[in-house]
């Protein structure tokens, strides 16, 4: 399920270009100020202000598309962190 949720955010039809989409979930090669808006939502997302979101709707983006972004960077952090629980846990364990 994971896997089918990664590949509809990252290439399924949405307002944001599916490269803006691929680096806010990566959380990487973003111009500003979109990389800054998505550093804050992957690391601390309680600090986002009407005034980040005013920010990306000065620089020409929709509501659609900062909501999509949103949802990237939000899914590309928890998968990162899913990733390095079972990383952690399988070399504690010595299982894979």
């Amino acid at each position: 399920m994971h896997a089918s949720l990664v590949t509809q955010v990252l290439q399924g039809e949405g307002r944001a270009s599916p490269e803006i989409r691929r680096g806010a979930f990566n959380n990487e090669g973003l111009a500003e100020p979109i990389g800054r808006f998505v550093e804050k939502v992957a690391h601390d997302a309680r600090m986002v202000t009407d005034a980040d979101i005013g920010t990306l709707r000065k620089a020409g983006l929709s509501e659609d598309q900062i909501y999509e972004i949103v949802v990237c960077a939000a899914i590309g952090q928890a998968t990162r962190q899913y990733q390095n629980a079972l990383a952690a846990l399988s070399a504690a364990t010595g299982r894979t």
